[in-house]
């Protein structure tokens, strides 16, 4: 076990990660039948809110709403202000310079940059003081992986058609959460062609200049996180407990101060 975030309107604050430090927490969606009575939606914008409200499925509402929720508290941890003061920004676009690049926090100094994914239930926050990208996705079903396969990278293609049917759902989850956390580490998102950048199974055929790394999220999901910088990173993986999403009062004590640790993995297969 390994100390979690402080209690949102705790004093004090988180450190912020060390050079090196990369730090990711995993989140899951609380059960439907309680999500409502025990999620607290005050630290959200009202931008965030109507976002959350513009759902179809409630499922996926929650889901939002987790994800969000739990960013604002982290980021207000590690920033020592409460989480609804934490204010973003959209940083340069690499390929036209509009402000609608990475989602960045609007406070440059100390430099803290963030990703946020969510897909189906889970949710992943990577923070570094490195750019960083994260993504997270379901496991693929055989369909998505026919339709989807075409459009990477041709090496990333050539390990798809050779590797045995029953191992292709997870090897395409792997390949694509990758791209899609390096892509949003660029900044670019799928505006980039994602058969230009190879992110298989070879790192030393990935893009120079970034880390690469697989991070163990259940058998249901694939996730990657992708950081600049060819050094030595130091991961560590979380999984943020229920109650730090709870709404004040639902439980009548603070969220815990603890979360389960597990570790990432330098993804070369």
């Amino acid at each position: 076990m390994t100390a979690g975030p402080p209690a949102p309107g705790a004093s004090g604050g988180r450190p912020l990660p060390a050079a090196g430090r990369l730090d990711v927490w995993l989140i899951r969606r609380p059960s439907l039948d309680i999500a409502w009575d025990v999620l607290d939606p005050s630290d959200l914008s009202d931008a965030e809110r109507k976002r959350a409200a513009s759902f179809v499925r409630p499922r996926d509402a929650v889901t939002y709403l987790s994800a969000h929720i739990a960013l604002r508290r982290l980021l207000g941890a590690y920033l020592r202000v409460p989480p609804r003061e934490v204010a973003f920004v959209r940083e340069p676009c690499p390929g036209c310079a509009e402000p609608h690049g990475r989602p960045a926090v609007a406070f440059p100094s100390p430099p803290l940059h963030f990703s946020l994914a969510h897909s189906h239930g889970m949710a992943a926050v990577a923070v570094s003081t490195a750019v960083v990208g994260v993504d997270v996705e379901r496991l693929p079903r055989d369909e998505t992986v026919e339709v989807c396969t075409p459009a990477l990278h041709p090496g990333e293609r050539a390990e798809l058609e050779s590797a045995p049917p029953e191992g292709r759902r997870e090897l395409f989850g792997r390949i694509w959460t990758r791209k899609e956390a390096y892509l949003k580490a660029l900044g670019t998102g799928l505006s980039r062609d994602p058969a230009l950048d190879y992110l298989g199974t070879d790192p030393g055929r990935r893009p120079p200049g970034w880390t690469v790394l697989d991070v163990p999220c259940g058998p249901r999901h694939n996730a990657a996180v992708v950081v600049r910088g060819d050094s030595p990173v130091r991961p560590v993986v979380r999984r943020l407990p229920e109650e730090f999403l709870r709404a004040r009062g639902a439980t009548g004590s603070a969220p815990s101060p603890t979360a389960r640790t597990s570790h990432c993995s330098s993804s070369g297969a």
